[in-house]
């Protein structure tokens, strides 16, 4: 199996897991236990280092795998929509690919929308502005 592939896999997993309420509920009981244990240790520089160093790993390394299962998302929803422009005949193909244009051609392309919607709340007949 190709690497990207178990990664992509393992995040998803991973993904999968820490989203439950069960997980939470597990990190919960291990944030409980280390303030339990607070009194035992007498609050030392170690026992704070433990849960700081502990906790500082555990959000670097899901950082990462948390932005994998986003990117994978992000793409699978990006192709289906395009797909479903593909399909519209009256749909505009040029929206295919609008995620590639820089900030300033996203820009433009959604001043032409607003103005299009703008236009769409008019009332087409003046009779109907009453």
């Amino acid at each position: 199996m190709k690497p990207h592939f178990l990664f992509s896999h393992f995040s998803k997993t991973v993904a999968q897991v820490t989203g439950k309420p069960s997980t939470f509920l597990v990190a919960l009981a291990v944030i409980v236990l280390w303030a339990v244990t607070g009194p035992l240790f007498h609050y030392s520089d170690t026992w704070q280092l433990v849960i700081n160093t502990s906790t500082t790993i555990i959000t670097f390394l899901m950082v990462f795998l948390i932005q994998n299962t986003q990117n994978r998302d992000t793409e699978a929803l990006q192709l289906k929509l395009d797909e479903l422009i593909r399909a519209v005949t009256t749909a505009n193909n040029d929206m295919l690919d609008i995620e590639d244009l820089d900030q300033e051609g996203l820009d433009k392309i959604r001043d032409t929308y607003l103005k299009l919607a703008r236009e769409g709340r008019l009332p087409a007949h003046p009779l109907e502005a009453g």
